[in-house]
């Protein structure tokens, strides 16, 4: 029914706070060229310095997208009309087949852009190892991990398939969406029982 995998310029972001990592790396900088600067050490020690910490910056900000990148290029999620298939793993692959009747709820959380992530809980006692999940874990769900579609381009037409087809898997009615507390991450979330 659906095929798809995550954006990486929103997973880089959202995921792996690139944006984030990049303020704090600036801020580590500029606080080390005001103390060496205000060490007397000299302007040339200070600017080598502050060089050899924006290098090590770099270097990390590096690593973090080229992780964000592996991550969204060697991820498949497949919904068909029984399962949900997650294919994810950079140099281990895994696969998920979740099915539709084991699915107890599914949220979505929307950025401005239209991208989500929809986070599925999983019925009874199935569960999946959060590292064997991570990146694709729901956020501090450790104890009851819930596996978690992210960064999916127009996010509100899969949700909506996802919906379908659930109900026609188990013959339950059409779900309907519920406001959650706004502790919760999810802009709504969708009861599929």
């Amino acid at each position: 029914l659906w095929q798809g995998a995550p954006d990486f310029s929103d997973m880089a972001i959202r995921v792996f706070h690139l944006r984030k990592a990049t303020i704090y790396f600036a801020v580590l900088i500029a606080v080390r060229g005001i103390f060496l600067y205000s060490s007397g050490v000299g302007t040339s020690a200070t600017l080598a310095g502050t060089l050899l910490s924006a290098a090590l910056a770099l270097t990390a900000l590096a690593a973090l997208t080229v992780l964000a990148w592996l991550t969204a290029r060697t991820t498949a999620y497949t919904l068909t009309n029984q399962r949900v298939v997650m294919r994810i793993g950079i140099v281990l692959t895994l696969t998920f087949n979740l099915p539709l009747k084991r699915i107890e709820t599914a949220g979505l959380q929307l950025n401005k852009k239209g991208f989500g992530d929809i986070p599925l809980a999983l019925s009874g006692g199935d569960r999946i190892g959060w590292l064997n999940l991570w990146p694709h874990a729901r956020p501090w769900r450790i104890a009851k991990p819930e596996p978690m579609l992210r960064c999916i381009p127009q996010a509100q037409a899969f949700a909506h398939q996802l919906q379908l087809a659930w109900s026609a898997a188990t013959g339950g009615t059409q779900a309907t969406a519920v406001t959650p507390p706004a502790h919760q991450q999810s802009n709504w979330q969708t009861k599929l029982t």
